[in-house]
């Protein structure tokens, strides 16, 4: 199906959902972009700085960009400008890179903290332990030019759909933990879990935000 055919059919696969669709145009040209965003797609996510930049100079300047992929500290002031929610926040070190770069961009960048839920170690993010720690620590509470607006977390890339229920339980039983420590750093509002082949799954458990990429725009132009 055309691209404008597909984001469509998906956002009324989610009209019933809490979720709205972010729609992964990594590897993707600006006119595959421009097709989903002439039906009403705002929402965009890349996983390379590069490319994130270049789309944003030459794209229209309503576009939502999100930083899904694993984001390096020295990358974040070229994005920092314009970013609307950085996905993949998996250590203080990084946070307070993004906390410096939005200070000096005056303005506060929204973030999510990536959560390790799935079996795989090659999986970034912070365990339930980590996540507790950081978000009572006095580093955490002394970051002003950031928030984090809710948890993200890939499931294990499996066919068994109740073992990935299982790990996006997990994930939503965490955010409603953390939200006794609600501050002006931490508004746990979003859940960005489920993907092309876990979506449903993803939804039913409370997901917010879903990333899909292949199943609107094709295979990855590698």
């Amino acid at each position: 199906m055309p691209i404008a055919d597909n984001i469509k059919a998906f956002n009324d696969l989610l009209k019933d959902t809490q979720a709205r669709l972010i729609a992964v145009s990594k590897t993707k040209p600006n006119s595959d972009i421009m097709e989903a965003y002439d039906v009403g797609q705002r929402a965009f996510g890349e996983n390379k700085v590069q490319d994130l930049a270049k789309k944003a100079e030459e794209l229209p300047k309503d576009i939502e960009w999100h930083m899904i992929g694993h984001l390096q500290r020295n990358k974040v002031k070229y994005i920092a400008p314009f970013v609307s929610l950085i996905h993949g926040v998996d250590s203080l070190r990084l946070l307070k890179e993004i906390d410096k770069q939005a200070t000096k961009n005056e303005r506060i960048i929204n973030c999510l903290l990536q959560i390790h839920i799935a079996d795989e170690e090659t999986k970034f993010g912070f365990s339930g332990e980590e996540v507790h720690e950081l978000v009572t620590s006095e580093e955490f509470k002394a970051l002003e030019h950031i928030k984090i607006v809710g948890l993200m977390g890939m499931a294990t890339n499996t066919d068994d759909m109740e073992k990935v229920r299982s790990e996006f339980k997990s994930l939503k039983t965490l955010s409603e933990q953390l939200k006794s420590f609600e501050s002006d750093q931490l508004k746990l509002q979003e859940l960005s879990m489920g993907m092309t082949n876990d979506f449903k799954v993803a939804c039913e458990e409370g997901s917010t935000m879903i990333r899909v990429g292949s199943a609107i725009f094709g295979a990855r132009n590698y």
